[in-house]
């Protein structure tokens, strides 16, 4: 498989991922929840959710044609690390959030490093046929 089918593929399931982030709170607060009760118990969480949906309806959107939208790529991928950055540091400082080190801080980081890797390689490919 190819980078540019693999980066199709990624967008499409982290995409599917983003707009999954209210119902991954509620089956594991701990691990994607910042605040106590139910998600929508929090106006903050609640607005990054819609965020969040927002992003990854997109995502999905891009798949069609990838190098067409790299300027959304690339803000997924700097935008993941550096929000994965700024809770791991918070979840080290909080020991009720210590959850999010083994579930959205990893799993922006993975979104990261897929996206940061495959998108040139995908790009390297294009050029070459």
């Amino acid at each position: 498989m190819n980078a540019y089918r693999l980066l199709q593929i990624l967008l499409v399931a982290f995409g599917i991922v983003f707009c999954l982030v209210g119902p991954l709170a509620m089956v594991w607060p701990s691990g994607w929840a910042w605040h106590e009760g139910p998600p929508a118990a929090s106006q903050y969480f609640m607005m990054i959710v819609g965020v969040y949906a927002t992003l990854g309806v997109f995502m999905i959107l891009a798949a069609k044609d990838p190098l067409a939208h790299v300027s959304l790529i690339r803000f997924v991928a700097v935008s993941s690390a550096v929000h994965a950055a700024i809770m791991a540091v918070q979840s080290l400082e909080a020991p009720m959030h210590h959850g999010h080190l083994l579930g959205d801080v990893p799993a922006l980081l993975m979104v990261t490093a897929a996206f940061a890797v495959l998108l040139p390689k995908a790009q390297r490919e294009a050029q070459a046929a």
